[in-house]
């Protein structure tokens, strides 16, 4: 084969002729940077911008980004011509492909697949305006002309310290505070300062938050510190249009405050200064798509990659965060004066014997009707709808879906059963164990929690916040607000009292994660609270109970990886998950290095699922032989059956999910 050579009438000699481009395409075997020839004469043909080219296995064409130029391949053989330049906008940027790249290599993932949390579909409109107001000199916000703000509550060397590229888990004080007209946590106060420094010393920050409640009070916060132009929300949310809007100006030159949930920690940020994961427990910064990785384990990459500073923070500390700060690798750093909330524990208070079954016992009935004469009472419930459970009422025997065996639960009064998982009603039950057709309720979910809580304070307004009613902010009059977990809205001046119901019912979830889960939910709903308000947790005593009461939270978390670490369960070590056809995860589970314990596999309708444990050290080995192994299988695919039709894309042989947060759900 002839080697590659400039076009003696074109490019003069030396110049790169071979762009390298990674390809928009599912096939794992092709997750690697392949070499076309750039024709003569194609013009703006620069690492970043996407463009199509021919894939010639397939005999289509793609399309896919330039990462970087050459001026010979690295493998021989032809080379085929690049077919068009799609877009000349740089929407690649470098630190975003080193960040995707590592982060792909260190789950067993491919690199494209989290180019595609990074970079929205293009917007043709959009762009077009864009690179109009690039040249003509427009697209840079005004200069900055405000001095940077303190950080209020914390030691000013401490911040300075940690924005000169320092690491730490962040305790922030719980409450609400007022910033132009808008009531948010105070820790969305301390996140925007933090980021308002780091802007106006030249950097960019990055701040993600779990959903679009988070996002609000940080947005609020940060348009009292910064300009509007220097604030830009990156978030899967927004209409395709505002997003892809967002990725243009974070690519700027300027520094600026990038906004968004977990696809945020991939935003393009060349002076990268800060990076900041709020409430790093919240399952939803846990990436459902593959390579399913966690924004923080995305945030801690970035960090060791571009020097930045990191903040890990929440009303709890994880276990993910504790086990780094043990190492040294976290700091701690915390208020000066630290704020506590004041909560009562209803089981380690005495009261009646009538509330042992009440379900809002005595002393915390009597606080939230004086409460709720002068304001807002914040009443947290497990679970949303009327019965969020249902059982035979003859033997007991839990209530199921005849068609797809999910639990029965009925959303609102009157209503029929219906199927939490297919959401089809179940008009005539019958138990499977006898047969029965009676059903018993169990639980009361928000909308019934509201109608009881209506009768019993007659003349004031009750509210229910949960999934299918987003509230976000209430005023300072009187009301009962009724709010799942995770939903609970702010109110002005905060909640004059907070009443954590179904203690026992969210303590029963069997998951690895449960006790760490409740203090975050119990938590996060107490710092809504007014600072002289009282927080009442009904129905659970121990550990869980004191570390609420006392604010011990740190101790609590530490204690639990102890606990984890004498188990041999994450976060002390890593696990993964493998699944697919029986050969590929039998041939996966062979390749692995020395020190991989195997700790469960199990065979269902043709596919097996196994769990892997190993130690940090052994990461990045045991993802490149699993890696290895996903390419390996995947291109020798087994062929269709003659005959049989096809039913869209055929199931890889293999897959792997490294940092599973729940491995142990389905074995």
């Amino acid at each position: 084969m002839e080697p590659a050579v400039a076009d003696p009438g074109g490019d003069p000699p030396g110049a790169p002729t071979i762009a390298r481009v990674v390809l928009e395409t599912p096939l794992p075997q092709l997750d690697r940077l392949l070499d076309y020839r750039v024709p003569a004469g194609m013009e703006g043909v620069v690492p970043g911008v996407r463009v199509s080219a021919p894939l010639r296995s397939a005999n289509r064409m793609t399309q896919g980004f330039v990462v970087e130029l050459a001026t010979q391949q690295e493998h021989p053989g032809p080379l085929s011509d690049l077919d068009a330049v799609v877009s000349s906008a740089e929407v690649l940027r470098p630190e975003v492909w080193r960040l995707a790249r590592a982060v792909a290599d260190r789950a067993a993932g491919s690199a494209i697949d989290v180019l595609r949390l990074a970079i929205p579909k293009r917007q043709v409109r959009v762009e077009k305006a864009w690179l109009a107001a690039r040249a003509a000199g427009r697209s840079e916000p005004a200069p900055l002309a405000i001095d940077p703000p303190e950080v209020t509550g914390y030691r000013a060397d401490d911040v300075e310290r940690l924005l000169a590229g320092g690491r730490a888990a962040l305790a922030v004080d719980p409450g609400v505070v007022e910033v132009d007209g808008v009531w948010v946590g105070r820790w969305a106060v301390t996140l925007a300062q933090l980021a308002a420094r780091t802007v106006v010393g030249g950097a960019s920050a990055i701040l993600v938050a779990p959903d679009h409640r988070d996002i609000r009070q940080l947005e609020a916060a940060l348009a009292s510190v910064l300009p509007a132009d220097r604030i830009v929300r990156f978030d899967s949310a927004q209409p395709d249009a505002d997003r892809y809007r967002a990725l243009l100006r974070a690519m700027g030159e300027s520094p600026v405050v990038v906004l968004g949930n977990r696809s945020a920690v991939y935003a393009p940020a060349t002076r990268l200064g800060l990076i900041v994961v709020w409430d790093d427990g919240d399952p939803l910064l846990a990436e459902p798509l593959t390579p399913y990785v966690h924004a923080r384990d995305a945030a801690l990459i970035r960090q060791e990659q571009q020097g930045s500073a990191l903040v890990l923070a929440g009303s709890t500390r994880t276990t993910e965060a504790q086990r780094l700060v043990e190492l040294g690798w976290l700091t701690e750093l915390g208020p000066e004066r630290p704020r506590r909330v004041h909560v009562v524990p209803t089981a380690h208070a005495t009261g009646t014997g009538a509330d042992d079954h009440a379900r809002i016992p005595s002393i915390a009935w009597r606080e939230a009707s004086a409460a709720a004469k002068t304001g807002p009472v914040l009443v947290q419930v497990a679970r949303p709808g009327y019965a969020p459970g249902l059982r035979c009422g003859e033997c007991g025997t839990a209530a199921r879906c005849r068609r797809c065996t999910g639990p029965l639960r009925i959303e609102r009064q009157g209503g029929p059963p219906s199927c939490l998982w297919c959401g089809v009603d179940e008009r005539s039950f019958r138990c499977g164990e006898c047969g029965s057709s009676k059903l018993v309720r169990v639980g009361a979910g928000s909308t019934r929690t509201a109608e009881e809580l209506g009768r019993a304070f007659p003349g004031i307004r009750v509210l229910v916040a949960d999934g299918e009613r987003r509230v976000l902010e209430v005023d300072s009059r009187p009301a009962l607000v009724v709010a799942t977990r995770g939903a609970e809205p702010v109110a002005a001046g905060g909640y004059r009292a907070v009443l954590l119901l179904d203690g026992e019912r969210m303590t029963a979830r069997e998951t690895l994660r449960v006790a760490e889960d409740c203090l975050r939910w119990w938590s996060d709903a107490a710092a809504l609270a007014a600072d002289d308000a009282k927080v009442f947790l009904v129905g659970v005593g121990g550990r869980l109970a004191t570390a609420l009461a006392t604010g011990a939270t740190t101790i609590f978390a530490r204690q639990e990886l102890a606990d984890r670490r004498a188990l041999g369960f994450p976060p002390a070590i890593r696990v993964a998950t493998l699944e697919g056809f029986p050969d590929a995860v039998e041939s996966a589970i062979a390749a692995l290095p020395e020190g991989t314990d195997v700790l469960a596999e199990r065979t269902l309708d043709g596919r097996t699922r196994a769990i892997i444990r190993f130690d940090y050290a052994h990461g990045p080995a045991v993802a490149k032989a699993v890696r290895g192994e996903i390419i390996r299988q995947a291109a020798a695919r087994r062929k269709p059956i003659p005959g049989r039709p096809r039913t869209g894309r055929a199931p890889l042989p293999l897959r792997a999910r490294f940092d599973d947060p729940e491995p142990f759900e389905e074995s």
